[in-house]
């Protein structure tokens, strides 16, 4: 279902930015394609791409934001009806590991989808280090909030954070 989901929202951009003639460079700004990177680049009419380009990102991205908001907000119903404070709280450190995993990955992107829509005032390099920051930030963040949860680790991380602040202070 997922799978299919990807391939309907993506496809249509694929299709519709071949069809568009190119009469600028063809070197794109990015480490990825972005499509409202591509259409910087058409020479004709770019109403319809940039329109489905829009649509498709408030559909995908809000739904996505629906689905997780509703899910998270079952699963903490769930947790406050678990008896046991230490089960509670269990719970609630994996729930909050998952959580931020989603908002590592969605607020760069999110962010991205927005200063490419709208931000056309800022310089380019501002939509170069924001989309190398979406490419980078989640893969590099993402151990680093499962890996907070065991203790040993958790444990080494606040000693060097410790250590630092005392060597600062000095």
């Amino acid at each position: 279902m997922i799978f299919m989901w990807g391939i309907c929202v993506v496809l249509p951009v694929a299709i519709l930015i071949k069809k568009m003639p190119f009469c600028r460079s063809r070197v794109l700004s990015h480490s990825f394609c972005l499509h409202q990177d591509m259409l910087r680049l058409v020479c004709g009419d770019v109403r319809v791409n940039s329109l489905y380009g829009l649509t498709a990102v408030i559909l995908t991205k809000g739904l996505d934001s629906l689905t997780i908001l509703l899910s998270y907000t079952m699963i903490i119903r769930a947790i406050l009806n678990i008896v046991s404070q230490e089960a509670q709280a269990k719970a609630f450190s994996t729930c909050i590991s998952h959580l931020s995993a989603v908002l590592i990955f969605y607020i760069p992107l999110i962010g991205l989808s927005i200063i490419h829509r709208f931000g056309k005032h800022l310089p380019p390099l501002t939509h170069t280090l924001l989309a190398d920051a979406y490419l980078l930030v989640p893969p590099v963040l993402n151990p680093l909030v499962y890996s907070w949860k065991t203790k040993q680790i958790r444990r080494r991380i606040l000693i060097l954070l410790c250590r630092r602040r005392t060597q600062q202070q000095v």
